[in-house]
């Protein structure tokens, strides 16, 4: 007689998988003997950016690894408290975080997804923007500098200065040392080694001419190197109340403190709006307005995307052609 056992379909056993979640601090879990190379794949600002947005998960009570039913958890719980770009950007640090230590992606899920789509269609906001610094008010921020005659007014004009008419970002401002420049009879060129549209590190070059005496940056930058005899290393550093001059430069956030407090001090209307970026975006703005090449614009600035630069013109020039301004204005 046949055995029916031989006839029973062969079972499969099953693979059980943990869902048990580890939990271990942040910094142990950083591999200090990273390849440099990977290391430097990333721009600092941003592995520090990740850095934030991974011990906020973590302060939050996240475990990592994690699994998308906490991200879900974790987007709720903040989706009336954080700005939606805030929250996509932490998803982005999860991502790369689980992706560079071998594990699933969990954010990659249509849950995941289409919550943060729903947080972005109830809670969103507009971007907040740095106002554009206008030439009338860069003037009158120079102006009063130049009533104060002492060694940090003298550093912050030419910061303001060389900051605006070289359309700088403020990472590439702080990082300026005397050896990227070279002065020349049109004005100067400065060497950008490295900046957000170039990680590479292929090097930039921009070239800032002369100008009238109360707005020249050239004239600015020069009575600076003349004050502090300082021919080698950072040109915008720290200057402590006895007047001695750091070896370090400026930190990012330093930079727009002082805009800030110059712009104060000048009771500029919306003093609080202005950053380090409002330099850049007066630029833009201003260069439009006088009738310079958007070509020229975007190649100054060392803009990357046509867009951006777009947006700045826009925003520029809403009230020079105008519909509603040609109907209002008496023939």
């Amino acid at each position: 007689m046949s055995d029916p056992k031989k006839n029973e379909p062969e079972k499969v056993p099953t693979l059980r998988v943990s869902t048990h979640i580890i939990h271990q601090p942040l910094e142990p879990m950083i591999n200090h003997d990273i390849n440099i190379y990977i290391h430097a794949a990333t721009s600092d600002n941003t592995r520090r950016a990740y850095r934030q947005d991974i011990r906020h998960f973590i302060t939050w009570g996240g475990k990592l690894p994690t699994t998308t039913d906490v991200i879900v958890t974790y987007l709720h719980t903040h989706a009336a408290k954080l700005n939606a770009r805030t929250l996509a950007r932490r998803l982005i640090a999860l991502k790369n975080w689980h992706v560079l230590q071998g594990f699933s992606d969990p954010t990659n899920h249509p849950l995941v997804k289409k919550t943060l789509t729903g947080i972005k269609h109830l809670h969103g906001k507009p971007k907040e923007k740095a106002r554009a610094l206008a030439m009338e008010e860069l003037s009158q921020m120079v102006g009063y500098l130049k009533s104060l005659d002492t060694l940090i007014a003298m550093r912050n004009m030419a910061l303001l200065l060389v900051g605006f008419f070289g359309a700088f970002r403020r990472s590439e401002l702080v990082n300026i040392k005397w050896e990227h420049i070279t002065f020349m009879p049109e004005g100067i060129e400065i060497i950008i080694p490295r900046s957000k549209t170039d990680q590479s590190g292929e090097g930039q070059v921009c070239a800032i001419p002369y100008g009238e005496d109360s707005l020249c940056p050239v004239t600015a930058l020069k009575n600076w190197c003349e004050k502090t005899d300082i021919q080698s290393g950072f040109i915008f550093c720290a200057i402590d109340r006895h007047d001695k001059i750091s070896s370090l430069p400026l930190s990012m956030q330093s930079v727009n403190l002082v805009i800030k407090s110059i712009a104060k001090a000048c009771q500029l209307t919306h003093a609080n709006q202005f950053s380090s970026h409002s330099l850049r975006r007066g630029f833009a703005t201003t260069a439009s307005r006088k009738g310079a090449p958007f070509v020229s614009i975007m190649r100054h600035g060392r803009w990357r995307h046509e867009g951006t630069v777009l947006g700045y013109i826009e925003e520029g020039q809403r009230f020079l052609e105008n519909a509603a301004k040609m109907i209002l204005i008496k023939q």
